[in-house]
């Protein structure tokens, strides 16, 4: 069998990233003998639909569970469509990830546990996802949000440098599901930095 992690390097000792659509790497490995590969995510730098795009990938690998930190609606339903068990709240490093799901340690989630589009805050500049329309850049400007489309949950990620995620909130939720997004969004901010510190020290070992 094979189950698919969310990445942050190619290899077992990198560490989870939090985001499904906007991973950089799916490690794809056996539980039983650990064997793996990694498969760079094409879909991380998409302007929009990351998720379902990086979801169809998974699906056409014969993937029977997948482990990450977080998975938005459009993700888990093609995913579910597929007969893919999804993992959320994984955390640490892939092999520990790895032999916590050959232990059966962790459980399958029913439903997604972010909204959708919160993982935009992680790559500034991005571009909304279909179906939110122009309302994006309005609401920048405004605060309120408004044109974001009723009830969707995605227009605090693309506050990410540009004003404090907080006010983006949509008035909607209640504070359950606004702490849930606003730790959904700094964990993929914590990964922002993660990754841009990596970038760093690679091109100061270049230099030398």
């Amino acid at each position: 069998m094979k189950i698919a992690i969310t990445a942050t390097g190619s290899t077992l000792d990198a560490e989870v990233d939090p985001r499904f659509g906007r991973c950089q790497y799916f490690i794809i490995a056996d539980p039983q003998t650990m064997e793996f590969e990694a498969v760079d995510n094409s879909s991380a730098m998409a302007a929009g639909g990351a998720g379902i795009a990086a979801a169809q990938m998974i699906a056409d690998k014969g993937i029977e569970a997948v482990l990450t930190g977080n998975c938005g609606p459009n993700a888990h339903q093609v995913l579910s469509a597929a007969g893919i068990q999804v993992i959320t709240g994984v955390s640490g490093k892939i092999k520990d990830a790895v032999e916590g799901y050959r232990a059966g340690k962790f459980k399958t989630s029913s439903q997604p546990n972010v909204p959708d589009h919160f993982g935009m805050g992680a790559d500034p500049g991005m571009g909304a996802d279909p179906g939110m329309g122009g309302g994006m850049g309005r609401g920048m400007g405004g605060g309120m949000g408004r044109g974001m489309g009723g009830g969707m949950g995605g227009g605090m990620g693309m506050g990410s440098g540009m004003t404090p995620p907080v006010s983006q909130a949509p008035q909607q939720q209640n504070p359950e599901q606004e702490l849930e997004m606003l730790k959904a969004h700094s964990q993929a901010l914590a990964q922002q930095l993660t990754d841009i510190q990596r970038q760093i020290d690679e091109l100061k070992k270049k230099k030398k």
